[in-house]
């Protein structure tokens, strides 16, 4: 029996959840013939709702059986449970949104020779936003335009389809309401710190310095221990209690509090655009990085409404300031919540996985934006990525590599 495989190539704009439906449904004429097929869905918003069941009603669907909760999970091992549940319902279609997103390179070869073997066996549509993420064994090319599906000819015109030219900042990152001054240039330090959960070592003797205006890439595999690395510097780990730890000039444990540590970082991680669901302007949620809430709960100030239409207006967002935040495509929340963890230039910005579910051009974007925010701050930077993005300059790399007693850290000038 010959299968089709099809891969659709979307921009930001684009509701990935109302494509699926409508793909379903037999809205596009391309794709009518789902409408009598038994379909699997393996996507980011599917995980999202296993985990939701998980939190709420304690039911446990992908893991049943392992004991182990999803949301502990790596996103490669949260990904192989999704595969293993849908294989074992038969379906007919795999429809495949944005595989790749939060895997690191062995993971996301592993998952590709995954879907190569499903395609001897069943139909597979891919949706993705990089044209560099298609499968090798698709025969049907589609970009999603202006809610129409437009079709190439053998692939052709397919490979340039995402416009990749460089959207030009033109001007600096808008400068903070007020600085914030510290009187270190070390920011961070460890010191020989180790982190095991149980029985299980996920850090071993760990020794990394982060100075005032450095821009670092944190690297390493998924499980690797990257998380809880961040979750050390965040304050959201009690494991920095006891351990040669050092956050703005303050021994770990000498009673800072996690919100003394939250003033002093911008924090960007895609898991809080999901999290997300109340009614706030695009102009509210900029201005709520001064306040490190997200959602305005106070009334700005004249300064503040300037301060956040200058980064709207950075982004071409300045003309939907006042539309809701919940009304935006996922890509174009992911900018504005980078640009709340940027507005008051944080002595350390964490940008955690910051272009997933971004499409070419907006990760050219992206990466332009944090290099030329780099060139003109203060802010010390750790930009966490599996996905090496083309022209991103980050002066250092700091690489977990694991071993049987916790991953080692490894300094590289990049």
């Amino acid at each position: 029996m010959t299968h089709s495989h099809s891969v659709i190539l979307l921009d930001n704009e684009v509701k990935t959840k109302k494509l699926v439906s409508n793909l379903t449904n037999g809205t596009y004429p391309d794709f009518l013939w789902l409408k009598t097929k038994n379909i699997g869905e393996f996507s980011p918003y599917q995980i999202e709702q296993f985990i939701e069941e998980e939190e709420r009603h304690d039911r446990k669907v992908l893991t049943k059986g392992s004991g182990q909760s999803l949301k502990s999970m790596s996103s490669g091992e949260r990904k192989k449970a999704l595969l293993h549940y849908l294989m074992a319902q038969n379906p007919e279609v795999l429809i495949v949104v944005n595989s790749y997103d939060s895997l690191d390179i062995g993971s996301q070869e592993q998952l590709r020779d995954n879907f190569q073997d499903l395609s001897q066996k069943l139909s597979i549509i891919q949706i993705t936003t990089r044209v560099s993420d298609a499968f090798p064994f698709a025969q049907h090319f589609f970009q999603f335009k202006d809610n129409l599906l437009l079709k190439f000819k053998k692939g052709k015109g397919f490979q340039s389809a995402s416009d990749q030219t460089k959207l030009r900042i033109g001007q600096k990152a808008p400068q903070p309401i007020k600085s914030i001054h510290l009187p270190d240039e070390c920011l961070i330090e460890f010191k020989n710190v180790s982190v095991s959960f149980g029985a299980k070592p996920v850090l071993k003797e760990i020794n990394w310095v982060i100075k005032r205006k450095e821009f670092w890439q944190l690297v390493g595999p998924n499980g690797s221990g990257k998380s809880t690395l961040l979750n050390l510097i965040t304050g959201d780990s009690h494991k920095g209690y006891g351990q040669d730890l050092t956050l703005f000039g303050h021994k770990k444990g000498s009673g800072e509090s996690v919100w003394d540590l939250k003033e002093l970082i911008g924090y960007f991680s895609p898991a809080m655009v999901d999290r997300f669901r109340g009614y706030h302007t695009l102009e509210q949620m900029i201005i709520s990085g001064l306040y490190d809430s997200i959602g305005l709960y106070t009334k700005p100030s004249e300064t503040e409404i300037h301060k956040a239409t200058e980064w709207l207006d950075l982004l071409g967002l300045k003309n939907k300031k006042h539309r809701y935040f919940h009304e935006l495509s996922i890509g174009a929340k992911r900018l504005v919540m980078t640009a709340r963890a940027l507005i008051k230039h944080p002595p350390l910005l964490i940008l955690d996985e910051p272009t997933v579910g971004l499409d070419d051009s907006g990760a050219t974007f992206f990466v332009e934006l944090i290099n030329t925010y780099a060139q003109g701050s203060d802010s010390a930077i750790i930009y966490v990525s599996h996905r090496n993005e083309p022209n991103l300059r980050p002066e250092k790399r700091f690489e977990l590599q694991p071993s049987a007693t916790g991953s080692l850290g490894f300094i590289n000038s990049s």
